[in-house]
């Protein structure tokens, strides 16, 4: 339970700390992001012997590729349209601008958050909401629930949830379900965190050559 459990709290805590860190303008200091990464993948490094789910193969054919792609991709252009202002927790602040302070730390700040998201913050989740909660959800005793096993109850728990823990709850909701979709359909892990990972990669280009830095 706690190699699921860990490198989400972990997260979550950092997120929580920004609240101490915050500009009038809602900004944090950019330092915080890659210690969060930090130390988040220092939890995943250390149980990953723990998560069986990854010990397979990340894709087992060519469809399950271009299935997993293509969630990932239409996430992304659904996440971006969903950001109305009722649905969404929160005033929208100044985002994380890597390049506030120079373009030389920029360029290393933007690549640790791209990274981050692209790949550390996609296996944390995923591990956390479709291996963890929506199986602690149907048996507490978690691992002997099948993964990819369906009850509507654990579904739109996990849904709500992971629609909560996002500034646009409307936007996560639907991402979760798809993601969720993606488990139901594959039984497997890798392809919720590599559509997840293509989501959160595409949505990173977006801010980066539209400098809406509020995305992030």
């Amino acid at each position: 339970m706690m190699p699921r459990i860990l490198p989400f709290t972990c997260y979550m805590g950092f997120i929580a700390a920004n609240y101490f860190f915050e500009n009038d303008a809602g900004g944090v200091p950019l330092w915080m992001y890659p210690v969060k990464i930090t130390f988040v993948t220092a939890l995943l490094i250390y149980y990953w012997s723990e998560y069986t789910e990854l010990k397979e193969k990340v894709f087992l054919n060519r469809q399950e590729v271009v299935l997993t792609v293509g969630v990932g991709v239409l996430v992304y252009l659904a996440w971006v349209r969903i950001d109305f202002s009722w649905a969404r927790q929160g005033e929208v602040g100044e985002g994380y601008n890597p390049f506030k302070v120079s373009n030389e730390l920029g360029f290393l700040y933007a690549g640790l958050r791209l990274t981050g998201a692209a790949l550390i913050v996609p296996v944390m989740e995923e591990l956390f909401w479709r291996s963890f909660i929506l199986r602690y959800t149907i048996s507490p005793d978690f691992l002997s629930v099948k993964l990819g096993k369906f009850t509507l109850m654990s579904c739109l728990v996990t849904v709500v949830l992971f629609g909560i823990e996002h500034n646009l709850w409307l936007a996560g909701m639907m991402a979760g379900l798809a993601y969720n979709l993606l488990l139901y359909k594959t039984k497997r892990l890798w392809p919720c965190i590599v559509a997840h990972g293509v989501t959160n990669l595409i949505l990173g280009g977006h801010v980066l050559i539209s400098g809406e830095w509020y995305w992030w």
